[in-house]
């Protein structure tokens, strides 16, 4: 019965297809004041019968507009939408398949008192916002946050739930323009559902002060605040899910949100052994994460079958509560608060094997390791905005975390040499169990004088954070040849770090232009200070108890870390370019005081000049060019310059080097991001290039014998690297439901790092190249098919003559599929395969890695069971293998495999209704 409903669904589908006509409407809009072009007007459709959105488009520079669709009705409303103007309102009749509507005349605000109706824009483009009316863009009825952000053109979400706007990463989402569960994006995206919200509405991020005083925020990062209905602001939902499944494995998620008007409480909890972050409520794209194959770093190195599911390798057992409040003080006061509980255990076991090159001979490591892990922890985050008039703000960002763990370590390595003689061998047992506690207090105030937009602000920062450690090591490394030694070692190590931070900083702005050109200065005040203690004591054999103090392996450091930083910058904001310019001087002094052994003490000042620059040209709404440069510095670490003898390893020793100076960056970054509304077109590019001068860097040096190492720390120049990438996107809507969606992007890096071997001075030159095609194809309400293709290829070059330049080679393909036929079903499937012809012989070249969930909707789609597969094919590895500058190394640890879970979700709402609301005037013409 279900097969013939689906031959019935597919023929009455292709009928309406035939039924469909295909028709172009075209047109120019100017102002009817000054008939000037309105460029980025709102220009749509919307059918008669439901007010669905058919489709929409943006005017261009010469206000021109152009709407390609097809459709089965015979009249279709169309619509014009801008900012200050009245909507424009006429029905079109679809007769012909070119409709030439030459040209409007937009008409103000302010000037006719027309027959009114109510609609709202799909899109809506201002100065430095882009907005979107959630209503206008399909998805399944149970949709999260996170589904309808797939819909919104210029949007990219990818499979670990990062998302991107016209190219650039979202850091933060807003809800009602608070907080929702502190900073991760994804608790908010893929808990809330589509039907509370309203509008999303995209901005540069800023910080509290910096949208008060009207600065412009980071311009390589967006904003999502999600506006809630009206009538959704009042009233309980939630979701709830639980799962069991083979091989014990289970999870379990709950949440529910009380809303009432400003006042908006939100409690979550989950749990698993599936290694997922715990929210997912039983979606098999949000529990498995994604992964598999080989993947690249900057180095050259790569890794096959690597993924990561929650805690990484080794399989994590989690549990997670959380509470989030928002409410308004008054008429003056915003505070939003959260509170976090998490607790997990881990365990892995792992393998490695090591060839190590040195600039004349090699080693080689074997090693395995069994670690077991158990934390818990608290959170707890405040946020007071306050308010007093329009021209003074106050910000107080309380904020406090305390956690525990213990972890059971233990381990056996070999070394052999080149001829493969052993030459150590070390096995290692540790016991740790450490308590942190951290608070800190970010306040600013802000004053804004005049109009013309300059203003004073003074920020206050402070920082505590302890930690408390008990080791116990239980360790036994014999050394093999001629200078043959044991080293056993049963110690009790008690460790205690405490640091406090506080800084402050001043800023003016004086407009010299009003709220165009201003003078800006800042000065900014730091002081760090860390309390470093180590003491380590041997087992007595006498008292049975660790009482032998170990002055050799101990430590007791008190680091202190001072900048004074004066700056000054020109800031300029027109309409099309805005640019900034600082110019500062870094004072900095680092000092240490070794208590154990005072002839270590270390006290350095440095001075350095930082600069930092930005322009940004905005072509038009819908395209801008941007570029920045800043020029760093950083101090070499207190422990590098400390000329301390670290034995604590008997394999490693560490030597710090007092002589060393600070490293100095210059980097560069320049960008072009657009989407071009009318060919529903993305294209993004970037470079970016730095250079690093006095760069430090180990300095290792092995024993040809016994094969010790012993590592010490030196500046170097000649450190640099680039990279250029691209993305481009492009939707083709071949009918009012079936759209193909191209995406094509690209990589290139290349860097060249000095680096010592055996005193050897070389230069090791990486290059990586990495394209990508996707091509989406979906229909709507029927299914969705996703296969993507990656190639990567590296090659890792020296100008040494021991090590030889090596090439390496990834195939990475995959397709994601969805149906949603008949009603209430829906399946999908993330089929992931990897080839990889350079791995080492013992290791897989390929792999497959298929998840699976069939979903059924019940009780008018409240409630939804789900029968996922992990790993369908029993595959799953994380093998991978490591090249970097002078060694090689192949991996293996505990992964997660093969699990069939039933799982069952239910969702409640009671939110009210008040009605239907306006969103503007809207002219009426037939």
């Amino acid at each position: 019965m279900k097969k013939l409903l689906l031959v019935f669904a597919l023929l009455f589908a292709l009928y309406s297809f035939a039924q469909e006509k295909s028709f172009e409407i075209t047109g120019t809009l100017i102002s009817v004041d000054n008939n000037a072009p309105i460029e980025s007007a709102t220009v749509y459709l919307e059918r008669l019968k439901d007010s669905t959105v058919v489709s929409y488009t943006i005017s261009d520079k010469d206000g021109k507009f152009k709407i390609e669709s097809s459709t089965y009705d015979k009249s279709l409303n169309f619509y014009i939408s801008y900012i200050g103007y009245k909507t424009y309102l006429k029905k079109i009749a679809i007769d012909r398949e070119k409709i030439e509507l030459s040209t409007i005349k937009m008409q103000l605000d302010n000037l006719l008192d027309e027959v009114l109706v109510k609609s709202t824009a799909p899109i809506t483009i201002k100065k430095d916002t882009l907005e979107f009316n959630v209503k206008s863009f399909k998805t399944k009825k149970d949709a999260n946050v996170e589904d309808l952000l797939k819909q919104l053109p210029g949007v990219e979400v990818d499979e670990e739930g990062n998302i991107t706007v016209n190219g650039k990463p979202v850091n933060k989402i807003l809800v009602n323009g608070k907080p929702f569960f502190g900073n991760d994006p994804t608790i908010t995206t893929k808990n809330l559902t589509k039907d509370l919200i309203e509008k999303i509405q995209v901005v540069d991020t800023k910080t509290k002060s910096e949208a008060f005083t009207g600065e412009e925020g980071d311009k390589e990062n967006k904003t999502i605040n999600l506006t809630i209905k009206e009538e959704n602001n009042k009233g309980v939902f939630g979701r709830v899910s639980a799962g069991a499944g083979t091989d014990e494995r289970y999870e379990f998620a709950g949440m529910v949100n009380f809303f009432d008007n400003d006042r908006r409480v939100s409690v979550l909890a989950g749990g698993n052994n599936t290694n997922s972050p715990g929210f997912s409520f039983g979606e098999i794209s949000k529990m498995f994460g994604r992964g598999g194959g080989v993947s690249f770093n900057s180095n050259g190195s790569f890794a096959l079958g690597g993924r990561s599911f929650g805690g990484g390798s080794g399989i994590t057992t989690s549990q997670n509560a959380g509470m989030n409040y928002a409410d308004v003080i008054g008429e003056n006061t915003d505070i939003s608060a959260d509170y976090f509980y998490a607790s997990s255990n881990s365990e892995d076991q792992s393998s490695l094997q090591r060839e190590t090159i040195l600039a004349d001979s090699r080693f080689f490591t074997n090693s395995t390791s069994t670690t077991d892990s158990d934390t818990e922890s608290h959170s707890t985050n405040l946020e007071f905005e306050i308010e007093t008039d329009s021209t003074f703000q106050i910000s107080i960002q309380p904020s406090f975390s305390y956690s525990k763990s213990r972890t059971q370590f233990s381990s056996n390595e070999e070394t052999l040499n080149e001829a493969m003689v052993l030459t150590n061998i070390s096995e290692v047992n540790s016991n740790v169990e450490s308590f942190a506690k951290r608070f800190s207090n970010q306040l600013s105030a802000t004053k804004r004088f005049g109009n013309k937009g300059g203003f004073v602000r003074v920020e206050l920062e402070t920082n505590v954070n302890q930690r408390e450690s008990d080791d116990f090591l239980n360790s036994d490394t014999e050394v093999f040849g001629s200078n043959a030694e044991i080293i056993d070692r049963n110690q009790f190590t008690d460790g205690e770090n405490n640091s406090y931070g506080v800084s402050t900083e001043f800023t003016y702005r004086m407009p010299i232009i009003a709220k165009k050109f201003f003078l800006n200065f800042e000065y900014e005040y730091a002081r760090d200070k860390d309390n470093n203690t180590e003491s380590t004591f041997d087992f007595n054999d006498n008292t049975q108890d660790f009482s032998n103090f170990n002055s050799d392996l101990s430590t007791d450091f008190q680091y202190l870390d001072v900048q004074s930083i004066p700056t000054f910058g020109l800031t300029y904001r027109g309409e099309k370019l805005s640019t900034r310019v600082n110019l500062a001087y870094n004072m900095r002094t680092l000092k240490n005081e070794d208590l154990l052994r005072p002839q270590f003490n270390v006290e350095r000042k440095f001075e350095n000049m930082q600069a930092n620059a930005r322009i940004n040209y905005r072509f038009s709404p819908k395209a801008s060019l941007y570029a920045n440069y800043r020029l760093g510095n950083n101090p070499p670490g207190l422990r590098q310059l400390q000329a301390f003898t670290d034995v604590s390893n008997p394999l490693r020793t560490v030597i710090g080097n007092p002589n060393l100076e600070p490293s100095n960056q210059h980097s560069f970054y320049a960008g072009y991001n657009g989407f071009d509304w009318q060919k529903r077109t993305g294209f993004y590019a970037n470079a970016d290039v730095n250079i690093i001068n006095n760069q430090v860097i180990s300095k290792t040096v092995v024993d040809p014998e016994t094969l010790k190492r012993t590592t010490t720390y030196e500046n170097v120049d000649g450190n640099y690297n680039y990279g250029f990438s691209a993305n481009y996107t492009k939707d083709i809507k071949l009918d009012t439901l079936r759209t193909l969606k191209l995406r094509l992007t690209g990589r290139y890096n290349f860097s060249e790092r000095i680096n010592f071997n055996n005193e050897i001075k070389y230069a090791s030159q990486v290059r990586t190249i990495s394209p990508r095609i996707g091509v989406d194809f979906i229909w709507t309400k029927v299914m969705e098919f996703k296969p993507y293709y990656q190639l990567q290829l590296t090659t890792n070059a020296y100008d040494i003559a021991a090590f030889e330049d090596r090439e390496f080679t990834s195939h990475n393909a995959g397709l994601r599929t969805a149906t949603f036929l008949p009603k209430n079903l829906e399946w999908r499937n993330d089929i992931n395969f990897n080839y990889n012809p350079n791995v080492a012989d013992g290791f897989q070249k390929s792999a497959w890695f298929w998840n699976s969930t069939l979903a059924y909707s019940l009780f008018n789609e409240k409630a939804i069971i789900t029968l996922k597969v992990y790993d369908l094919l029993n595959q799953n590895t994380n093998a991978r293998r490591i090249a970097t500058q002078d060694y090689i190394e192949d991996r293996q640890s505990t992964v997660l495999r093969q699990y069939f879970m039933l799982s069952l979700s239910y969702k409640f709402n009671s939110l009210g209704s008040k009605g239907n609301t306006s969103d503007g005037d809207i002219i009426f013409f037939d």
